[in-house]
């Protein structure tokens, strides 16, 4: 489990993001952010979740909301990533992975009864104050991106 709750402030973060360019938490302040951390570009989950954040973006926009997501991959692997998937949210390339250990989401994982450390699924709402408003951890796709954009509808 993270260890970041509601009402803890946000960790800043500035990371470089696909089409060049920075992406930095503190430019959102006074809206809403969903920061959402995946393990990997164009594997069949991480591509799902992308497809649906991207499907529901004006939605999020609507909201007042922006969408971010995170992974350890590089730039030019994100750009990669967008480009085959007609992607249209931002993208920041965490490679050191300093923003995925601030917000707790490298743990030990298993798979097929194999150990190993690695980016856990994890979604937080930030509010316009840069406070966390909503964690999901663990996530499973299957209604997420609704369930985070109806919380962001609601904030």
């Amino acid at each position: 489990m993270t260890h970041l709750k509601i009402g803890d402030l946000a960790p800043d973060f500035t990371l470089p993001k696909n089409g060049g360019g920075v992406v930095s938490l503190s430019e959102y302040r006074g809206k809403k952010v969903v920061l959402y951390f995946y393990p990997q570009d164009d594997t069949q989950t991480c591509t799902l979740q992308a497809i649906d954040f991207t499907g529901k973006a004006e939605a999020f926009r609507t909201a007042g909301a922006t969408v971010i997501g995170v992974s350890p991959d590089s730039v030019k692997k994100h750009d990669k990533f967008c480009a085959k998937h007609k992607l249209g949210i931002t993208l920041g390339a965490d490679e050191d992975r300093k923003v995925i250990d601030a917000y707790g989401v490298w743990r030990e994982k298993k798979t097929f009864g194999i150990t190993y450390m690695g980016v856990v699924r994890s979604t937080f709402l930030i509010d316009a104050e840069g406070r966390i408003a909503g964690v999901w951890d663990n996530v499973r796709l299957k209604n997420h991106v609704d369930t985070v954009l109806e919380a962001a509808k609601a904030l």
